[in-house]
């Protein structure tokens, strides 16, 4: 397969190349041609210009129309030029005859030399409008002698130029061919990788050039955009197995010890029971809500939504939570009226899943804000705690499922690990964005942007 797109290229480059090549060429090796007979016939005609300029003059002066000097123009022209004359004067009498001397005229009609044909064309002489007498010039339709010599020297370096070019151009075709094929051999080798499973695999885009390199580089990007979601994949397949185990586990060993008769079902012990299956629950809510929340087609109520009160709501919900963990909350709404579109519903999800992240990880004496704000195309929450912070490397991460930069953290401290993910998956929903902003052992803070309108 990549010889023949190799090949298909290479004669996709030589069509083209042999098309430019054999077009300037024809143009060239014709128009040379006629503009050298132009020249030819121009020269001529300037010549049998001087000859009937000579005999009149001749005449003008002596009363004759040969001389020496002419007869020796005439011959010269002959043997040069490849034009005959024949001078007759008014009784039609020849006087000079340069194709009878060489051999190539009989009586009055067409001489002929070597092989060529020859055209016969008659001028009258004549002095203020009265004949003095003829000639009739023979020259050759074809070019003869040093003529012919020079315009087949033209030719045959025009051919040189042709062959010399088209070489060049089956070598130059070959190079690029094999570059650029090279490029898409290396594109379907790494594409029949990635296809076998082979998440690693890049392409060395700079071997490339053009747009293969952007090609490269983005081929580059989705390969480690796939690796990095097969690594998130089998971080959430374990991450969730882990969510399961733990409270399938304690249930399994209460419900033996019963069995067992081991431990008494008590009151304290049915409790604990009763926690674990509960957490086995709010797991599968969760996971529903995420699926909901990620579903593409999700509809959302939306309805005109008062910032300043939805904050306030927020706040009597979380007062009690905060006040058990010994954590204060503290609102900043805005100075003036703010309203945006929003389901308000799902809104309030959001806020409280980041709320009760800052509560979660806030040590008992300091302090949550919650405060709102707008700007010409967006209306923003912004939730700042006093926790521990996150680590850098770590705030990519924080919306993947069940992620945890903390890895000791105890599970049922910091609730499931997905909350980050619904919020992030609503506020696609609602166009929005969310940033998140932390130092460690200083505090987080998180924005929540949603568009006014």
């Amino acid at each position: 397969m990549k010889l023949t797109l190799r090949y298909k290229i290479l004669f996709f480059f030589l069509v083209i190349s042999f098309s430019g090549i054999f077009i300037t060429a024809f143009s060239i090796f014709f128009g040379v041609e006629e503009q050298f007979d132009n020249y030819i016939q121009s020269n001529r005609e300037q010549n049998i210009e001087l000859i009937q300029e000579e005999v009149i003059e001749q005449y003008t002066t002596n009363g004759e129309l040969i001389s020496d000097r002419l007869t020796n123009l005439l011959h010269q022209q002959g043997m040069t030029e490849g034009v005959f004359y024949t001078i007759y004067d008014q009784r039609e009498q020849v006087v000079a005859d340069t194709n009878r001397s060489s051999g190539m005229m009989r009586g009055r009609g067409m001489g002929m030399h070597s092989s060529n044909e020859y055209t016969l064309k008659s001028y009258d002489l004549a002095i203020d409008d009265v004949s003095i007498g003829t000639i009739d010039v023979h020259y050759p339709l074809e070019f003869i002698g040093e003529e012919f010599a020079f315009l087949n020297s033209i030719k045959r370096n025009i051919v040189i130029a042709i062959m010399v070019t088209v070489i060049l151009s089956i070598i130059f075709s070959l190079i690029f061919s094999k570059r650029l094929t090279n490029g898409f051999a290396k594109m379907s080798k790494a594409i029949i990788g990635l296809k076998n499973h082979q998440k690693q695999v890049q392409i060395p885009v700079e071997e490339l050039s053009g747009e293969m390199k952007k090609l490269g580089e983005s081929f580059n990007e989705l390969a480690d955009s796939i690796s990095k979601e097969e690594r998130l994949r089998k971080q959430f397949t374990a991450d969730f197995a882990h969510e399961l185990r733990t409270p399938l586990t304690t249930l399994r060993s209460h419900l033996e010890a019963y069995q067992d008769k081991i431990w008494e079902p008590t009151q304290e012990r049915l409790q604990q029971s009763h926690n674990e299956l509960m957490r086995l629950v709010r797991l599968v809510n969760e996971l529903e809500k995420l699926i909901a929340a990620e579903n593409p087609q999700i509809k959302l109520a939306k309805t005109s939504i008062h910032a300043n009160e939805l904050v306030t709501f927020m706040k009597n919900q979380f007062t009690r939570r905060f006040q058990e963990r010994g954590v204060g909350l503290t609102i900043a709404p805005s100075t003036k009226e703010i309203w945006f579109n929003g389901d308000r519903d799902r809104v309030i999800q959001i806020l409280t899943n980041i709320i009760n992240n800052a509560l979660q990880y806030t040590p008992t004496g300091k302090e949550v804000l919650l405060a709102v704000d707008e700007d010409s195309h967006h209306v923003t929450f912004m939730v700042k705690d006093e926790g521990k912070g996150i680590a850098e490397k770590d705030i990519p991460y924080l919306y993947e499922r069940f992620y945890r930069g903390d890895k000791s953290r105890d599970r049922k401290t910091g609730g499931i690990g997905i909350g980050l993910s619904i919020a992030k998956a609503l506020i696609d929903a609602h166009q929005g964005k969310i940033t998140i902003e932390s130092k460690e052992r200083i505090g987080t803070t998180v924005m929540v942007y949603f568009p006014k309108s």
